[in-house]
């Protein structure tokens, strides 16, 4: 069976920083043992660069290890561009980068969904494959 591809959304990645133990932990950790093969975009990463130093107690990161993890992240994941454009059934415009990452995932990089805590990407998902971090590793844990 092919490895999974997925676009982790950034409040999965702060999850399972901060929570090791938690489903969003399991699958970076699935990722880290390469059952799992994760996209993600300029804008998540920056997105994650961004917000990481407000969560400091609970992660316990430095500035400096802050910088250094992104940096790995983004080496260890697919990183492109996301798709242009603007999906008027997301209520949520600053969440149009993370749908357009998992557009562009789609079309070239053989993604097989957007895992997200986020109601409104996961309110599109009739129309895209979204899953919850629960949903996805409920069908897919025993990566």
């Amino acid at each position: 069976m092919p490895t999974l591809r997925v676009v982790l959304d950034t409040n999965v990645l702060l999850s399972g920083i901060a929570y090791p133990a938690s489903i969003p932990g399991k699958l970076i950790g699935a990722w880290k043992h390469g059952a799992l093969e994760v996209v993600l975009s300029p804008f998540i990463l920056d997105e994650l660069r961004r917000v990481l130093p407000r969560l400091a107690n609970r992660h316990g990161l430095s500035a400096t290890e802050i910088d250094e993890l992104v940096d790995i992240l983004s080496i260890q994941a697919e990183v492109i561009e996301p798709a242009p454009g603007h999906d008027p059934a997301l209520t949520d415009f600053n969440d149009q980068p993370v749908l357009g990452t998992l557009i562009a995932a789609l079309q070239q990089a053989n993604a097989d969904a957007l895992i997200t805590g986020d109601k409104a990407l996961l309110a599109l998902g009739d129309r895209y494959p979204i899953r919850t971090p629960a949903d996805f590793w409920a069908a897919h844990g025993s990566l």
